[in-house]
Order: C-alpha cells, then sequence, then structure tokens
C-alpha cells in the first residue's frame, strides 16, 4: 500500500512550495492588467517562492543538525534529505534568485515580460530539487526532464529574436539525444539490479565482476548524458550557440543551475552506485575532463562573443571540476563543493553585469562594446574585473579557493600530470579574461550613453560581487559548509 507520510512531506516540501508558487504566477497573471506595470507582482511573487522554499531547507538543516545529521529517506527510498542535498539545493535557489532579480528589467526591455518567464524559473528549480535529493533512477529522470523542458522554452523565450528560436532548437534536439543515452544506460542498470534504485546498483557491481561488458556500458552511455548535462567535452557542441542565443538571464540561470544539478547526479552517481567501479569509469572522466580543458581554453582565446567566450569557459571549468572527481578523495570532493558554490557567483555576477549595460535594442555582447567601460561606468568595469579574475582563480577572489582545493586533491592523489596540465591551462585563460579587461580599461570609445539600471540589478551585483570577494578573503565558513555537505 502506497501512503503519503509526514516524513515524505517535509523532505518534498521545498518542491511542493516550488510547484504551487509556479502555478500561482500563471494563475494570477490573469488578474493583472496586460501592461509592463503590472508585472511587478509577479516577480514578487516568483522570488517569495524562492524565500519560502529557502527557509524550508534551512528548517531542514536544523532537524539534520538535532537529529546528529542522520538522512531521511522517503517515498519507499526514491528521495534522501541529507546535506548534501540542501547545500546543492540552496546553490540553486540562490542562482534562481538572483536572476529573478534582474529579469524584470531585462524582459522590460525586451517587451517580452510574461508570467510564463517566471513559473518555468520556479519549475526549473522545482525539476532540479530532483535531480539533486532522488537516489532512485526514475526519480532523477522526471527531474532532469522536467529541468530540461523548462530550459528549452526559456533558451527560445525571445520569440522575434532567430538567434534564440535557433539555440533553443539545437538544445531541445541535441538534448534529446544525450537524454536518450541516460535513459538507455539507466535501463541497463535496471536490467542488471531488478531495481531503479542506485543503493541495489551499489550490490550489483561487484557481482558482474570489473570486466563486465554490459556494467561498462552502462557506464559509458549514462556518463555520456551527464556529461552533456555538466557541459563537457566531447558533449560540449550545444553550449556556445545556446549561451548566445538564449536571453542573458536565462544564460546566466543555465551556465550555473544546470551545471549545479547535474554535477550534484554525477557525485550521487559514482558515490553511491557505481563506487565499485571506478577503475571503469575514471579513464573516461580523465579524459573527459584534459578534452574539456583543452577545447574550452583554447577555443575561447578566437571568441570576440563575450557570452561564446564565457560558454567556451564553462566548457573549461567542467574540465576542472572533473578533476576534483578524478581526484578521488576528500580534498576533491570538498574541492568540487567549494568549487560550484563559488562558480555560483562569479559566472552569474559576469552575466549580470551584461545585464546592466543593456539597453533596448542595444545588446551587450562583444569584447568592442566594453571598450572604455572603466571610464564610462567605473563601478561596472571593477565588478566585471573581479568577476574575470576569480574565474581565471587569480587570489584572492572566490575562484582561487576552488582552483586550489582542485590542484591540492591531484597532489595528495599523486596525479601530478593532471594538476600541472590544469595549472597550464589556467595561464591559458588569463589571456582571454584580459582581452576584455583591456577593452574596458585601456580601449578609448566614445559611447556617452547614461545607463539607470533598476533596484533588483543593484542588489543582485553586490550580492554577487560581495560573495565573490568574501569567499576568497575569508573562504573557512564556505569550505566548512561544504566539507559538511560531503559528511567530511
Amino acid at each position: 500500500m502506497i501512503t503519503y507520510s509526514a516524513t515524505d512531506h517535509f523532505i518534498l516540501l521545498p518542491a511542493l512550495l516550488l510547484g504551487m508558487f509556479g502555478i500561482a504566477v500563471l494563475l494570477l497573471d490573469f488578474l493583472f492588467p496586460k501592461d509592463i506595470k503590472g508585472r511587478g507582482w509577479l516577480v514578487g511573487i516568483a522570488i517569495s517562492g524562492l524565500v519560502f522554499a529557502g527557509w524550508q531547507l534551512w528548517e531542514q538543516h536544523r532537524y539534520l543538525a538535532e537529529h546528529g545529521m542522520t538522512p531521511l529517506t522517503g517515498f519507499n527510498g526514491a528521495l534522501v534529505l541529507d546535506n548534501f542535498a540542501i547545500f546543492f539545493n540552496g546553490i540553486v535557489l540562490v542562482s534562481a534568485a538572483l536572476v529573478m532579480l534582474i529579469s524584470y528589467r531585462y524582459l522590460e526591455n525586451e517587451h517580452e515580460h510574461h508570467a510564463e518567464y517566471y513559473a518555468l524559473v520556479l519549475f526549473a528549480t522545482f525539476g532540479a530539487f530532483f535531480i539533486i535529493t532522488g537516489v532512485d533512477m526514475v526519480t532523477i529522470f522526471i527531474g532532469l526532464e522536467t529541468m530540461a523542458v523548462s530550459f528549452y522554452v526559456l533558451v527560445g523565450f525571445l520569440r522575434g529574436d532567430k538567434r534564440s528560436n535557433e539555440a533553443a532548437m539545437k538544445y531541445l534536439l541535441l538534448g534529446g539525444f544525450s537524454t536518450g543515452l541516460l535513459i538507455y544506460g539507466f535501463s541497463i542498470f535496471y536490467g542488471l539490479t531488478g531495481s531503479t534504485t542506485l543503493i541495489a546498483l551499489a550490490s550489483v557491481v561487484p557481482a558482474r565482476g570489473p570486466h563486465d561488458p554490459l556494467l561498462y556500458l552502462g557506464i559509458v552511455t549514462t556518463l555520456a548524458g551527464l556529461l552533456f548535462k555538466i557541459g563537457a567535452a566531447p558533449f560540449h557542441m550545444w553550449a556556445p550557440d545556446t549561451y548566445e542565443g538564449a536571453p542573458t538571464t536565462v544564460t546566466a540561470f543555465l551556465a550555473v543551475a544546470s551545471k549545479t544539478a547535474s554535477f550534484a547526479l554525477l557525485l550521487r552517481v559514482l558515490a553511491v552506485g557505481l563506487s565499485g567501479a571506478r577503475p571503469q569509469w575514471e579513464p573516461l572522466l580523465t579524459g573527459a575532463a584534459v578534452l574539456s580543458l583543452t577545447i574550452g581554453n583554447l577555443a575561447a582565446i578566437t571568441q570576440s562573443n563575450v557570452k561564446r567566450m564565457l560558454a567556451y569557459s564553462s566548457i573549461a571549468h567542467a574540465g576542472y571540476l572533473l578533476l576534483g572527481v578524478v581526484a578521488g578523495n576528500d580534498t576533491g570532493l570538498i574541492g568540487v563543493a567549494i568549487y560550484l558554490l563559488t562558480y555560483a557567483f562569479m559566472t552569474i555576477g559576469a552575466f549580470l553585469v551584461l545585464v546592466a549595460l543593456r539597453r533596448k535594442g542595444a545588446a551587450v555582447e562583444t569584447i568592442d562594446d566594453l571598450a572604455a567601460l572603466s571610464r564610462r561606468y567605473p563601478s561596472y568595469a571593477l565588478l566585471m574585473l573581479v568577476f574575470l579574475l576569480s574565474l581565471a582563480g587569480i587570489p584572492p577572489t572566490a575562484g582561487f579557493i576552488g582552483k586550489y582545493y582542485i590542484f591540492l586533491a591531484l597532489v595528495e592523489s599523486g596525479k601530478y600530470g593532471l594538476a600541472i596540465l590544469g595549472a597550464l591551462y589556467v595561464a591559458v585563460s588569463l589571456y582571454y579574461y584580459f582581452r576584455l579587461v583591456r577593452s574596458m580599461f585601456f580601449v578609448e570609445s566614445t559611447e556617452a550613453q547614461v545607463l539607470a539600471p533598476s533596484n533588483g540589478v543593484r542588489l543582485a551585483l553586490a550580492i554577487t560581487g560581495m560573495a565573490t570577494v568574501a569567499m576568497g578573503v575569508l573562504p573557512e565558513p564556505f569550505i566548512r559548509m561544504a566539507a559538511a555537505s560531503l559528511g567530511r
């Protein structure tokens, strides 16, 4: 008999709040006038949903702390509530809130002020919850599809923009292909175990032996689907076109939320289900990491479009994150967690500056568009400099802490060659990041337009800027948070 217990409800409540507020935004849209001014309430309702979901996450954390951090399981083992789930769900919620803060003004400039946009952001966050919290392959797949379909629509949200439509179509087609690979891998695991849970998979791996071809096929297809979701090579081809064509606010959210949720799933699958098959999947992830670093960094050098450059940069960052997994020690896992936390703020911050500089009919997307930014808008130039330094991993910014832990983990595990390769590609990344710095500080421009950013944009920029600096200057609280999420 299937029952819905109090424990199930407690675990599910953040997702329920996100779903209910998403539906509420759509329903209440009919009560508001169709002019732009009336849509400000929709943003408030959507952000309220994120706040309530975040408050419930905090209550869940308090409950676990009071009960010795013992994980809770719900829905017959389909969902698990632990510090890992709370930490990564928190990153996605904060990312969604920051994007919501800047979306009102951005959509106002685009004449695309629709309730569907805010609802889709909430639904994507809703799907991410099940990806991060799920330990059942069916539950995980439903969460992946909920998040993916929401992003497919968001990427093509500017219906009158051909680039947005093209980006959505490419993302949909390639995303469908990767989903097919992932579900094929899951179906193989189900055939081997007779169960859809990751725990059952962990018990069958030793029994099948390290060289079982069917098990290896399941590992390869599953990892291929997951590598697409995190934007790692050789399944990275969707990222540049999608980042460039999507609305900038959607690009920021996609770059952080999708990568965070997908990496949380990758860690769950490898640590819970496939921990005994490390000799099979480690070479695959090592190759993907090296390929991601190579393609991401070298391709970024040639880009003149800032969004495409940041897309290739995100591929390189996926490579660094994979190196943390390949290291195979506690330091590496902590490095992955702290890297994703810092990545959220510095990446959203960089896209925020592009949104703040955008005016109706005048997109800021190329490196030349940022010429002489330090003289026109010195505060924006300074913030962009901070975010770029952090993305490059230069101290004392947050990005340095993430890369430090990744390299430390590789050295501790004796993988010196990978550590040296990663350090060399940091030097390469400095070149293309400082192309933007050169344009902002050392190139002349006759641009004299005055900007009037909204309070939401100012607040979001202040949060991302302060967080990027704070995590670099005082990293210890954030490192403890990341370590606690992994039970370390």
